[in-house]
């Protein structure tokens, strides 16, 4: 299920608004990612043996990262850029505050990181990237 929302739903999202965005150019696909990326298990990917949910997160945003970096390849980057972002860490959103309970960084903090990767001009046409909060970062080498 984590999977699903996480990394298969935005992936089919994107993939049905590619003619869209391309007629609209120039455009830009933020996938909201993870510095938490997981390596995936291709002899178990749906983690039947010893499942864990920070896994299966870790795994999803992986695959979001993997698959968007594949993406950027694909498209000209002056029409539709693909780019990946971590926009803080542990956000005060419920489902952190129910898993761990406290928040680090606020909420306006992973909007103006998103924010930043949508509409900043010095970033036309840079694609293919991983952004931990506003800085270029290193996505997981499995990526």
């Amino acid at each position: 299920m984590r999977f699903a929302v996480n990394h298969l739903a935005p992936f089919a999202l994107t993939q049905s608004l590619l003619p869209l965005l391309d007629r609209g150019a120039p455009t830009r696909v933020v996938n909201i990612a993870s510095i938490g990326q997981a390596p995936i298990d291709f002899d178990d990917p749906t983690l039947e043996h010893d499942y864990s949910g920070m896994r299966a997160y870790g795994q999803s945003k992986l695959a979001m990262i993997a698959t968007g970096l594949l993406l950027a390849r694909q498209l000209h980057p002056h029409r539709v850029t693909v780019n990946s972002l971590h926009p803080a860490t542990f956000m005060p959103t419920r489902m952190v505050l129910d898993s761990v309970g406290y928040s680090i960084d606020s909420l306006e903090d992973g909007l103006q990181a998103t924010l930043r990767l949508i509409l900043a001009p010095e970033l036309d046409g840079m694609t293919g990237q991983f952004y931990d909060r506003t800085r270029a970062a290193k996505a997981h080498a499995d990526a």
